[in-house]
């Protein structure tokens, strides 16, 4: 199953794009033994519209383009569902064996995600109740994706 963070935004060079990279390139190598593929981060351009609900919904449309049909969608949102990172292993290795081509992990812009993107999703997934900028966002999934590799193969990175 193929991984893809699709993501409203670019990193600029730094500790947080070196960070993403770093977890990536892990989750990458370990996930190859368990089916597990791509982990690719496909970034779009925050839209320059006036109005919110404008921006919005053309980076919705953006992200909705990106996305592969059959793809499993799960969506960064507020308010979203709380997993610990057993539970987001499980729900990775769950649609792997379902036979998902693509797992996609969708970050909005700094307005929020479009009706249409949260519908398409199938998971709404938080970080707790706090607000995080969207840099961080990124570094915190890209390292739960390592994790969740890790958990699944068993390796002692996680401990509980």
């Amino acid at each position: 199953m193929r991984i893809l963070l699709v993501c409203i935004g670019r990193l600029k060079a730094g500790a947080e794009r070196d960070l993403v990279t770093r977890y990536v390139e892990r989750a990458r190598a370990s996930g190859r033994v368990l089916g597990l593929t791509g982990f690719e981060t496909l970034e779009f351009p925050e839209s320059a519209a006036r109005r919110a609900e404008d921006r919005m919904s053309e980076e919705g449309a953006t992200l909705l383009a990106a996305i592969p049909p059959g793809a499993v969608v799960v969506a960064l949102d507020p308010r979203g569902r709380a997993l610990s990172s057993e539970d987001f292993s499980a729900r990775i290795q769950a649609e792997r064996d379902t036979g998902a081509s693509a797992f996609c992990l969708v970050i909005g812009g700094a307005d929020g995600l479009a009706d249409p993107v949260r519908d398409r999703a199938k998971l709404m997934l938080a970080f707790g109740a706090a607000t995080f900028p969207h840099q961080l966002v990124r570094v915190m999934l890209a390292e739960q994706l390592y994790r969740a590799t890790t958990i699944l193969s068993g390796h002692p990175y996680h401990r509980a």
